[in-house]
């Protein structure tokens, strides 16, 4: 008995030896607390011109399916997305910051704003254009009976339908899109990811810097994943 309790006592020991190490001393912490901050910046904004760009192209894309018009910008939208579902993310970051903004000086939180949004768009584009396909055609006819015009059917009748269907499919969209952040460090961008490995190339040690990084991330998952049932819910109770 008097062993394990020299053996628990050792790991306790240990334990404390290693917390204060990785994140006490030098003030580490701050590392993963500037990175938390960083990743859930990019990720709000990014998700935000990914829908905005989704949703222009979900429109152009069902607008042609529809009526057959907007043929050229149909094939511009169907060239974006089989380039970017088709190439890593990695590396449509990489061109957009070695590349394109290779001979700017640009801040690179707005480089991997660009780059995640660009991404998130071609995927949530599809998601949105498979809600407004998914809503009955004779809804689309009622509110063109009604005198309403093209665009009028869509914003008050089609869109509020089709958001609901798509709801937790972007909410899905948005958690790939706060993981796929973790790979702004190919930039240089310090982010929650990053802020781990910096402690752990400082305190050469990996257990516990990269256990942190998991548990935030799964945290916030977590808790976006709980609002978003929440949200669910209570459109289903407005039915």
């Amino acid at each position: 008995m008097d062993n394990f309790w020299n053996w628990l006592q050792g790991c306790r020991t240990d334990f404390c030896d290693s917390f204060y190490l990785n994140f006490i001393k030098d003030d580490r912490w701050r590392y993963l607390w500037d990175g938390f901050w960083t990743t859930i910046g990019i990720s709000f904004a990014a998700v935000l011109l990914g829908v905005l760009l989704g949703f222009t192209v979900a429109v152009i894309r069902s607008t042609h399916d529809k009526t057959g018009k907007l043929r050229l910008l149909n094939w511009l939208c169907k060239l974006y997305l089989t380039v970017i579902r088709g190439t890593p993310v990695v590396v449509q970051l990489l061109i957009i910051y070695f590349v394109i903004f290779g001979s700017v000086n640009i801040s690179k939180i707005l480089v991997a704003i660009v780059a995640f949004g660009v991404n998130s768009g071609a995927y949530v584009a599809e998601i949105i254009r498979g809600g407004i396909m998914s809503i009955d055609k004779g809804q689309f006819e009622a509110g063109r009976s009604l005198g309403l015009s093209y665009i009028q059917t869509m914003i008050y009748i089609i869109l509020p339908q089709a958001f609901k269907n798509v709801l937790p499919a972007l909410g899905n969209e948005f958690i790939v899109l706060l993981k796929e952040t973790s790979v702004s460090g190919y930039i240089a961008l310090q982010d929650l990811t990053k802020g781990g490995d910096i402690i752990r190339s400082q305190t050469y040690t990996a257990f516990m810097p990269l256990i942190a990084v998991a548990l935030i991330y799964l945290a916030v998952v977590m808790q976006f994943s709980w609002l978003l049932g929440k949200l669910e819910r209570r459109l289903k109770n407005n039915e």
